[in-house]
């Protein structure tokens, strides 16, 4: 009895003028909420509704709204493809099971007809989208609702004439699943004049109400927005998952490192989960030195029909991209070894990749502080060329790292309790990182999706309230923004890519432009009265303008945080014996522990937990100082008596020798990337 006919391409084959569009689960969710709001509303008339869920469990979710609808009228039809107690029925309205390989389980409609308004939704979902929501992660789905990702190919109108001939469709389905109600429904086409020719919108003339609806264009343009929001969380949950792949992947290596200390054992599990991973044809880990002429390989991951390489000699010497690699001390990859130079001048390449069938090449060193003690390599032999990815890179990077310290950790094991710290710390960061990301990120990505949601979902919302909805949004995306920020700033200094510009400063000039930017941040706040006891004949200091601004204004915005509005912040500047000049931020705050005082400046460290915070903040700040200070040759400490008795944070520059401040020396004021903070 099912019918394969879709009743979109019906409708679209009925009205070619009809040009259909892309909505996301979320936005079709708020439309289908406002049609059906628009019914329970009503006072005056008894409209038809005809609602088709896909599945049965879709149903369920919205069976409450239906009851309080079938209040409103007896011209309710709702359908369903079973999965347990979902029957032909008419209890509180018309209940209609259609198969489970009807063409309806694909789609999603919902028609709303009275005597003055008509509206109607009618889609279909795109099943690449389910395909692809199906191959991400299990374990993330409790924290992401991947559901919001569904997507949907349809029209949503409030055409009388097109809501008239989505009914006529769907009644006739209606009927070949349940013949009986040809009565009840006879009457529904009689009354709202379904099925005839015209299709003119039919008007009580008794009804002083009656009128036809223009759609908002304010609806349209909120719509548009919700999709664009959509697309956007899409875009986040997918790089997310990518994240978790990630971590997944470097767990399990990090597993295999603290449960056993064989280098073998790691380095084939290394192998075998990277290899799988990438879907790589050959996935070869083995040890080399930049001297080396030949490495003889011993683990490898291989994929059915490939030659094995297990235990064969593998050349160095005159292998132009081990070379490179060595020379560059990172990762290089081929596209196509058939047309790169590098290989195509290379007798020795050429011959390797015509006995071994390679086609798409990847090489990624294994570093330990500087230190070459291993190559990853990624063979693709097939004919069709490997599409790389960034993943694909970051990856064999990640893997890379824990390579090398399982290798470090073979070679070190008498000082094994020392490398078990690291793998602490490393795990640590790792926890914190998700806790953080987790937190900090989601939570502003759920608000601002509960917002766009609640203005999609209420078009008469009183414009002060969209206002507040609106800006509630815009605050939340700037926290992601301070936070993505953070992150990309401690790890550029981490990674060495900040290029320092050191000239002659004063002191006190940058800290009127750090006060100055905490002012601005603070605008709204009352904050701890701020002193400053700067020596006029201070010598000048050598140091990048920017990057101190960006140490004096990180901590005093801690202390604002963490000093009562009734305290005080205090920064001093002083020579030292030590030829420097000496930076203090003092506060009658909070406070630190003094077993507390050294990871203060870890990343991600929270004194409260990364979920239990009363300040706010992503850990980042003092470890971002840290770098700063060390990348000018400095040192950064804190100190405090313990809890409720202030802290000092002290870090010392460079000065200049013989020279007294006479003159301002103006510090960049250009828009910089930190600056704008």
């Amino acid at each position: 009895m099912s019918i394969a006919t879709s009743v979109l391409s019906e409708l679209l084959q009925a009205l070619p003028h009809l040009r259909p569009q892309i909505y996301f689960k979320a936005s079709l969710t708020a439309l289908s909420h406002a049609m059906e709001d628009q019914v329970l509303a009503a006072t005056l008339e008894q409209p038809l509704v005809i609602a088709s869920f896909q599945r049965e469990r879709f149903y369920r979710q919205e069976a409450h709204r239906y009851q309080r609808l079938a209040q409103r009228s007896n011209q309710i039809y709702v359908l369903s493809a079973p999965e347990t107690d979902f029957t032909n029925s008419s209890e509180y309205y018309e209940k209609i099971a259609f198969e489970t390989d009807d063409a309806l389980s694909q789609e999603w409609h919902l028609v709303v007809i009275a005597q003055n308004y008509a509206t109607c939704l009618v889609c279909r979902e795109n099943m690449g989208s389910v395909a692809k929501n199906q191959q991400l992660p299990a374990e993330i789905s409790p924290s992401l609702d991947m559901d919001t990702a569904r997507r949907f190919e349809g029209i949503w109108t409030a055409e009388r004439g097109v809501s008239l001939k989505v009914a006529e469709l769907l009644l006739n389905r209606i009927l070949v699943y349940r013949p009986e109600l040809v009565d009840k429904i006879q009457q529904a086409r009689l009354r709202f004049g379904i099925g005839e020719n015209n299709n003119e919108t039919k008007v009580d003339q008794n009804n002083e109400y009656a009128c036809d609806i223009d759609t908002d264009p304010f609806v349209q343009r909120l719509v548009t927005y919700l999709q664009a929001s959509q697309y956007k969380l899409h875009k986040a949950y997918r790089a997310i998952a990518a994240q978790a792949r990630k971590e997944r992947l470097v767990n399990t290596i990090s597993t295999a490192i603290r449960r056993s200390l064989d280098p073998h054992e790691i380095l084939q599990v290394a192998t075998q989960e990277l290899g799988q991973n990438l879907e790589a044809s050959r996935c070869l880990i083995y040890r080399a030195q930049e001297t080396d002429a030949k490495a003889i390989i011993e683990h490898e991951f291989l994929s059915p029909g490939i030659s094995s390489l297990r235990g064969k000699t593998w050349p160095l010497e005159k292998n132009l991209l081990f070379k490179e690699v060595v020379l560059q001390s990172q990762g290089i990859y081929v596209t196509d070894t058939r047309t790169d130079v590098r290989i195509t001048t290379s007798r020795e390449l050429e011959e390797l990749v015509k006995k071994y069938g390679i086609r798409s090449w990847l090489m990624e060193p294994v570093f330990f502080q500087g230190r070459l003690l291993g190559i990853v390599e990624l063979h693709y032999c097939n004919e069709t060329l490997h599409d790389w990815q960034a993943g694909d890179f970051d990856l064999a990077e990640a893997i890379a790292i824990q390579v090398g310290a399982a290798l470090i950790q073979a070679e070190a094991y008498a000082n094994l309790e020392d490398l078990n710290k690291q793998l602490e710390a490393l795990d640590r960061t790792r926890s914190n990182l998700i806790a953080i990301t987790g937190h900090e990120l989601r939570t502003p990505l759920s608000t601002i999706q509960v917002c766009l949601e609640s203005l999609a979902s209420e078009p008469d919302m009183p414009s002060e309230l969209q206002q507040v909805m609106l800006s509630t949004a815009l605050s939340d995306s700037e926290r992601m923004r301070k936070l993505i920020q953070d992150f990309l700033t401690l790890s550029n200094l981490e990674s060495g890519r900040v290029e320092w510009h050191p000239e002659s400063l004063t002191l006190q000039e940058c800290v009127d432009l750090s006060l100055s930017r905490i002012r601005t941040r603070f605008a709204s706040e009352k904050l701890a009265k701020i002193v400053t006891q700067i020596p006029k004949n201070l010598p000048l200091i050598k140091a990048d303008g920017d990057w101190l601004v960006e140490v004096l204004a990180k901590l005093v915005d801690n202390a604002c945080k963490f000093t009562p509005t009734d305290g005080q912040i205090t920064i001093k500047g002083e020579r030292n014996r030590n030829k420097m000049v000496e930076v203090t931020v003092a506060d009658t705050g909070r406070g630190i522990e003094p077993h507390l005082l050294e990871i203060v400046f870890d990343r991600f460290y929270q004194e409260e937990g990364a979920l239990r915070r009363t300040a706010g903040g992503t850990g980042l700040g003092l470890a971002i100082c840290r770098q700063i200070v060390n990348g000018w040759g400095g040192e950064i400490w804190a100190t405090s008596k313990g809890k409720n008795q202030g802290s000092q944070f002290h870090f010392t520059i460079p000065m200049i020798q013989g020279i007294i401040d006479q003159k301002s020396s103006k510090v960049k004021s250009k828009k910089s990337l930190y600056s704008s903070k």
